[in-house]
């Protein structure tokens, strides 16, 4: 074969090659929205979710239930049909503390991925939004902050490991702030209100690399707003 046949045999075969990635990329499954503007299907664990208006848009508000008001107590609303091992996480989020919270309230709100049954399990990155404005320095680097429930909870890893999974990011109680959250394999990264860059990073998520499903979290001590979520 002479080599201007041999050329254009190369360049259909990369054509050829280009064109079958592309049709690959295009038959991704698409991302599964969640209005979050009812509770229908949803399990809520330690509490009660419904229907609210917030700043304009709808969303679903989460109330704690009397008697779980521990500094453990986290409210976790489990979404139907959901199973995720890896992908993308995005969400709208607003919280701050209620008014009957204690003093070190800091209106603490997230996303819980990978749960297990009745939230006995699960991975979690949640906000602090009131440390985001602290005048105090080493509140603000507690403003993000990742857990893995129940085995390593924020006090054991900031113990263990102080300021490797939590850090500062801007941050205003109250105020609608996107969060995503990327996950693959046994790392994990949250990127706060469209940075290009994570505001934290874990690379060793404590569960594993198992799989389960995605939640709503928040302390027990804080008014809670979410939405526009979606998983792909």
């Amino acid at each position: 074969m002479n080599t201007k046949v041999m050329a254009w045999v190369l360049f259909g075969a990369c054509a050829t090659f280009s064109t079958a990635l592309m049709g690959h990329a295009a038959e991704a499954p698409p991302a599964k929205a969640f209005l979050l503007d009812a509770v229908d299907g949803l399990e809520v664990v330690n509490g009660s979710a419904e229907a609210a208006a917030y700043q304009g848009r709808p969303a679903i508000r989460r109330v704690a239930r009397p008697g779980h008001e521990t500094p453990r107590d986290a409210v976790v609303a489990i979404l139907p049909a959901t199973d995720f091992a890896g992908g993308t996480i995005q969400a709208d989020v607003a919280g701050a503390p209620r008014p009957i919270a204690p003093p070190d309230a800091r209106g603490f709100i997230g996303i819980a991925f990978r749960v297990q049954p009745h939230a006995a399990r699960y991975e979690c990155f949640y906000l602090r939004p009131s440390n985001g404005r602290s005048d105090n320095q080493l509140q603000r680097n507690h403003s993000a902050q990742y857990v893995s429930e129940p085995d390593h909870p924020w006090f054991r890893l900031r113990d263990d490991t102080p300021g490797v999974y939590e850090s500062y990011v801007e941050l205003e109680p109250g105020a609608w702030t996107h969060i995503k959250i990327t996950v693959a394999g046994t790392t994990a990264r949250l990127y706060v209100n469209g940075a290009d860059q994570p505001t934290l990073v874990v690379n060793d998520l404590k569960l594993g690399g198992t799989r389960g499903q995605v939640a709503l979290w928040s302390h027990w001590s804080t008014d809670s707003h979410f939405s526009n979520l979606t998983i792909r």
